[in-house]
């Protein structure tokens, strides 16, 4: 987290067997002579059937492009800018703060969708980040707002940008990150945002980052040390000192870390839990050295925080335990989301700011309904819709969602979230009146977390007859260091029994058929999916694979290079492959070794271009089922990296899915169609295991 910072860089989320079908409209469901789905029967009801009077949501309005999104002011409050379609590519857009009707695009991406870009703080330019084919080498591009034109500002081969500092004095520079020189290592510079100059601040000689102050120089230089964790030194005179300031252990790797200066440079922000289990937020004395606690929950860490314009000073603070709570310092600020909160139905939060702080574009979740962004102006008292981001799902059949605390069979909390089918729960007590087949979706990471709020994923999946939950297992962040330590070398171990325990609390409460559960996520999610198939076979249906390593031994050989000063932490967490012990631990929690015991139907998809989770992983896997003669379909998409970007892409293997779930779960699905002609998908296997795919429809 970064008090002040505008420059968020966001660049750092199974086979069938072959069945009857029918054909009825637009949606395919599966035929109940089919012995691989739970037939109905005089009490129990199709999955299919049971959402049958509820309207089928297209994939397109779930997943293809928002109308707009991303809204953004720029700083001085002139202008809106906003990510939205040309010729089905996303671009971004500016207009007149007072007439936003008066559009222009800017940017002519037409091929990649433009998924983060930012003001400059003077706001003459409009940047954004890009890689090419879902690589993750993403350069950083400019477009002056007055001219039009775009220039390159990190032009090199094979490099990926860092934003490393914005100020809100210097209007007119940032510091960025650039790995050109050596893969591993992003040395600093110093870009003049108006003439593109690129100045070397410091090269950068074994560090993992650097922390700079307002005013754009460097303070601190960052070091993974022996035992996993971080040592900070201080930067002086240009110089980085010889002797770390501050130092992390490893238990504290994930939930500590500098959190940026004020503006005048005299106070240092931390999240820290060391002495701790959850991240408090601690302000440092930088003359004296003297910290003090700001902000803390026994609960949950310190997730956001909203800083002074003028000073760069703490005024607001979240935390997210279920769900997302503000506690503020600054009456005014107050004032302004108690006055939001009057209007506002379901969550609400500040998507961008101008630099005096009176005008604001709020983000608005109702949960049930599609998100809308307003123009907030906090003088006039004012709220101004400015845009919905997807106008074709309203009055659509949106179902709540419910934050849930599960227990695992050791004794710790597992925060979840249900979203049920609709129609499932007519007495609103959070529990079907019959059990559905449910979707056990799992994040990735697996240093992440799942939250409260709308979620495509889960309004998809339900919509077409199915309880969908998301768990926080051990490992997920958010809930304390004491929680993340305690996957430390469990992966598919206790990690993996959490999802399990939550399964059942599905099955014993009434919401899953205890035959009826399928396993699905991306990147550690899929990885998840496959140890639930091989490890765990009796436990669930099917399984949806995007993503997920097979192999954890080879999955650490091939990390990206700029993870290198990091790897540590990956032996520390996962196992050492440098020991004989940590490599029979990688080798044991590897799915690839087990591939022979699955048994259920998988779905794999892959991208070729995948940085993290090479294309290796998935074809190991599908290698070796083929070789035991264990059916598989495997989908691999050339032109993508670490998940599917664009949305022909994303929506041909959604259309997949839901057609694979419909033969093993019994649920509705809109038909294949030509989805998967229309993308760039390769059935590299297995067409004839997913209902309406070997035949287009």
């Amino acid at each position: 987290m970064k008090l002040r910072s505008k420059f968020l860089a966001s660049i750092g989320l199974a086979a069938a067997l072959g069945a009857c079908t029918t054909m009825t409209g637009d949606t395919m469901t599966a035929s109940a002579s089919d012995a691989n789905e739970p037939a109905a029967t005089a009490t129990t009801m199709s999955a299919a059937d049971m959402v049958a009077d509820y309207p089928l949501i297209s994939r397109d309005d779930l997943f293809g492009n928002p109308t707009r999104a991303g809204g953004q002011l720029s700083p001085d409050g002139k202008f809106v800018s906003w990510r939205a379609p040309h010729e089905g590519v996303m671009n971004v857009w500016v207009a007149p703060a007072n007439d936003p009707a008066a559009a222009r695009r800017i940017t002519n991406s037409t091929d990649r969708p433009i998924r983060s870009y930012f003001w400059a703080p003077d706001a003459k330019s409009i940047l954004y980040v890009q890689d090419k084919g879902g690589d993750e080498n993403f350069l950083l591009y400019s477009i002056d707002l007055a001219s039009g034109e775009e220039r390159t500002m990190t032009p090199f081969e094979n490099t990926r940008v860092q934003m490393l500092g914005g100020s809100d004095t210097i209007k007119d520079k940032v510091l960025v990150g650039l790995n050109n020189r050596d893969p591993r290592l992003h040395d600093a510079y110093l870009l003049d945002l108006n003439t593109g100059e690129l100045t070397l601040v410091m090269e950068n000689t074994g560090y993992v980052g650097f922390v700079a102050d307002d005013q754009l120089n460097l303070r601190w230089a960052m070091r993974q040390n022996a035992a996993g964790g971080m040592d900070l030194f201080k930067i002086v005179d240009g110089e980085v000192e010889a002797t770390p300031s501050e130092s992390t252990m490893m238990e504290d790797s994930l939930t500590t870390r500098p959190a940026g200066f004020n503006i005048s440079g005299d106070t240092f922000y931390w999240l820290d839990s060391r002495g701790r289990n959850t991240a408090a937020l601690i302000a440092q004395d930088v003359a004296t050295g003297e910290k003090r606690v700001i902000a803390e929950s026994d609960k949950a860490d310190i997730g956001g925080v909203i800083a002074d314009k003028k000073t760069g000073e703490p005024i607001a603070y979240s935390i997210n335990y279920k769900k997302s709570e503000w506690t503020f310092f600054d009456a005014d600020l107050k004032a302004s989301f108690d006055w939001l909160d009057q209007r506002l139905d379901g969550e609400f939060g500040i998507q961008s700011r101008t630099d005096d702080d009176r005008t604001w574009l709020v983000w608005n979740d109702p949960l049930t309904a599609p998100a809308t962004t307003y123009l907030y102006d906090r003088d006039a008292g004012t709220l101004t819709e400015f845009y919905t981001a997807r106008p074709e799902l309203e009055g659509a059949p949106l179902q709540p969602m419910q934050a849930l605390e599960i227990p695992s069979r050791d004794g710790l909390t597992l925060v979840s979230y249900l979203t049920l089918p609709p129609g499932s729960d007519k007495d609103g007590d959070g529990v079907p009146e019959e059990a559905v087949p449910m979707v056990l979706l799992v994040h990735g990471g697996p240093w992440a977390r799942d939250g409260y709020g709308y979620n495509s994923y889960h309004q998809w999946l339900a919509n077409r007859g199915y309880a969908v939950m998301s768990v926080n297992f051990r490992g997920s962040t958010g809930f304390g260091k004491d929680f993340i330590n305690a996957g430390n070398l469990e992966w598919s171990k206790k990690m993996h029994d959490d999802l399990i325990d939550a399964t059942q609390w599905a099955v014993d409460k009434g919401v899953a058929r205890e035959d009826g559960v399928a396993i699905m996520g991306g990147s550690y999610g899929g990885y998840a999916t496959l140890v639930g198939l091989a490890y765990t076979p009796d436990t669930f249906a099917c399984g949806v694979d995007i993503v997920g390593p097979s192999n954890l031994e080879t999955l650490l050989e091939t990390i990206p290079p700029y993870w290198e000063p990091l790897v540590k932490q990956f032996h520390t967490r996962m196992g050492d492959p440098n020991t004989p012990e940590g490599l029979q631990l990688l080798r044991d929690a590897s799915p690839l070794y087990r591939a022979g015991d699955i048994t259920k139907p998988l779905l794999i998809g892959q991208g070729a271009n995948d940085p993290r989770v090479k294309q290796a992983e998935s074809d190991q896997i599908v290698g070796a089922m083929q070789e035991a003669g264990i059916p598989v379909t495997y989908v691999l998409f050339p032109d993508e990296g670490h998940g599917f970007a664009k949305p022909n892409n994303n929506i041909a293997f959604n259309a997949v899915t839901e057609n694979f779930l419909a033969t093993c779960l019994g649920g509705r699905s809109e038909a294949v169609g030509d989805t998967v002609e229309n993308s760039t998908a390769e059935i590299v296997t297995g067409e004839e295991y997913v209902m309406g795919l070997s035949n287009g429809g």
